[in-house]
């Protein structure tokens, strides 16, 4: 175990360190006679007290790795006749703080047990791989599909999942559920004067502004073009509107030029118009009626002028 290039360490059936081995401690950072003896193996992967997938085996706590590792696969026993079904072979994927190394790593962990002539454990064996470098690849790649690659907030597919998502909460815990549909007024105009990269730089300093106003809760998201939406969980119509209103001071106070300087006078500045909805989830209603509502405002703020809030004529619910 001592040359394996796995990292590899040993408990006895006290939960004393019996081997550390060489790859174990280029991983965690902690040397073979430090740790050799001890108990204080948590130490190497955690800031806080927590068992190692091998105390669990060793302690016959199989059933709670469920709780503590969220990713994890099935108990696997190994077929020794003497041995009892929760004395198993566990596999989990988990983030380790790694206080001595100085990084948080994603590893994939396994923890067998030993048994002597008498079916009793005797010891556990863990055998750790680090997948961090795999790990943060998958996701950035989840990140990439479910965000808007010009303004980095979420994108379509994330707000409707996330809509859905918090539909269904809204419906278990009879809270209300509040959507705003925000539209930059007269972009066409816009990129006519400024270009399309003067477009794509507007959309951003928007973005900041409509996100700057968010709960850690809330969700804003591009929906489309230059349209916008936030959907504010636990939110009531008032407090909606007070969002929305926010949210269209701080687009305006950005003073955008709508114009370049040879364009028409009085100066006018870039705005937006803001459609609110508030719905109580139930069995007659979904998700889509509360975008519609939220739709027909916005449509009313753009048809009485532009730069305003618009709350809907009927609420969903």
């Amino acid at each position: 175990m001592e040359t394996l290039a796995i990292p590899v360490f040993v408990l006895d059936s006290s939960a004393h360190v019996l081997i550390w081995n060489r790859a174990c401690e280029r991983l965690t950072g902690v040397p073979a006679d430090e740790i050799v003896g001890t108990n204080k193996h948590w130490h190497s992967f955690y800031d806080h007290p927590r068992p190692t997938l091998a105390d669990l085996v060793l302690q016959n706590r199989t059933d709670e790795v469920r709780h503590i590792y969220p990713r994890h696969g099935k108990p696997q026993p190994l077929g020794q006749p003497l041995m009892q079904a929760a004395n198993a072979h566990l596999s989990v994927e988990t983030w380790c703080d790694m206080p001595r190394a100085g990084k948080r790593r994603y590893l994939a962990v396994d923890a067998s047990p030993i048994f002597d002539q008498h079916g009793q454990v005797t010891a556990v064996v863990e055998s750790l791989r680090d997948l961090t470098d795999e790990k943060m690849a998958q996701m950035a790649l989840e990140k990439l599909a479910t965000r808007d690659g010009l303004t980095g907030l979420a994108n379509r597919r994330c707000f409707d999942d996330t809509l859905n998502a918090e539909w269904q909460r809204a419906l278990r815990q009879h809270q209300p559920l509040s959507l705003l549909m925000v539209d930059v007024d007269n972009f066409k105009a816009y990129n006519d004067a400024h270009g399309h990269l003067g477009g794509d730089e507007c959309l951003k300093r928007i973005a900041t502004a409509v996100a700057s106003e968010m709960r850690a809760n809330d969700l804003v998201a591009r929906y489309g073009g230059e349209e916008f939406a936030v959907i504010l969980p636990n939110q009531s119509l008032k407090g909606a509107a007070i969002v929305a209103e926010r949210i269209r001071r701080r687009v305006e106070q950005l003073r955008v030029p709508l114009y370049g300087p040879a364009g028409p006078a009085p100066l006018q500045h870039v705005t937006v118009s803001i459609g609110a909805a508030t719905a109580i989830a139930g069995a007659d209603n979904d998700a889509s009626q509360l975008v519609a509502i939220a739709d027909a405002a916005l449509y009313r703020a753009k048809h009485l002028g532009r730069n305003r809030i618009s709350l809907p004529l009927v609420e969903p619910g």
